[in-house]
């Protein structure tokens, strides 16, 4: 039997929260329990939804972000599985199932995630070529962008203690930096099924919150160069796509006249031209 904590955090997004609640009770393979995370919502979420879901685990905390509430539940999850739900977003009915099978096909992963339904202010849209899911060695696919959905992973618990959990320090693109951290160590297995409907379009949305959302990529990128796992390959595409996006990201500051970050950028193209990335400290 495979275990599975489901984690959703939440905050102030009750009308979303009960259509991925409901997504998640009536899964054709049960979780072994769901912890939904109250990151300081208004009103406890709890008091709206314990009486109508009375199987479901409300924890609250102050508002401390999305990476603290996805890490307050990896810590207080008793399941072998860790599977994430972004409160917005709804799973299809058989979306555990699939992935279960998947696993029993493949007992030596311990990642997996799957395609998903795109939708943008109530219309389903297609995702571009670059967003396109796949499996196996991805690292490279991940470099560019967030190759993965938080709420499409199922991940084995073992995998935090040996990469980490959130990086609470990121205002945003946290996925992505948990992302590469593993996927420079594992492969990852992919179901080429929809298995959730993936919503956007809001106005709280953390990619409208953040101008320049390329600088915590940024930020990510440089860690994981310090961290000394990667092999020659990974070093030498992550240091290729540092200089990329530090260009772009020079030039938009360049617009908005912000000459200290300018200045912050500049230095650190030119240290990874030199070689020694590790000299330019981190924001």
């Amino acid at each position: 039997m495979t275990r599975i904590s489901v984690v959703i955090p939440v905050f102030n997004r009750a009308s979303e929260l009960q259509k991925a609640l409901i997504s998640v009770t009536t899964q054709s393979y049960p979780a072994e329990e769901i912890l939904v995370v109250d990151d300081g919502s208004d009103v406890a979420v709890e008091t709206e939804f314990s009486s109508q879901f009375p199987g479901v685990r409300f924890i609250r905390q102050r508002n401390l972000g999305v990476s603290a509430a996805r890490n307050n539940g990896i810590k207080k999850a008793g399941g072998d599985w860790i599977a994430f739900l972004d409160s917005d977003d709804e799973w299809l009915p058989h979306k555990l199932e699939a992935q279960v099978q998947a696993l029993k096909n493949s007992p030596e992963s311990r990642v997996c995630h799957s395609d998903e339904i795109w939708i943008r202010n109530g219309v389903r849209v297609n995702p571009m070529k670059k967003h396109k899911k796949s499996g196996g060695d991805i690292f490279l696919q991940c470099l560019p962008l967030c190759a993965m959905s938080p709420s499409s992973v199922l991940i084995h618990k073992d995998i935090f203690a040996e990469v980490g959990v959130f990086d609470e320090t990121l205002p945003a693109c946290e996925d992505y930096d948990l992302w590469l951290r593993i996927c420079s160590r594992y492969n990852v297995l992919y179901v080429d099924q929809a298995l959730l409907k993936k919503y956007g379009g809001h106005d709280d949305q953390l990619s409208r919150k953040y101008a320049g959302m390329d600088r915590f990529r940024i930020h990510a990128l440089l860690k994981l160069l310090q961290n000394g796992v990667l092999n020659t390959e990974q070093e030498q595409a992550v240091k290729n796509t540092l200089v990329e996006k530090s260009r772009i990201y020079i030039n938009g500051a360049k617009r908005r006249n912000k000459a200290e970050e300018v200045s912050y950028y500049e230095r650190l193209l030119a240290d990874l031209k030199l070689g020694t990335s590790g000299r330019v400290g981190l924001e």
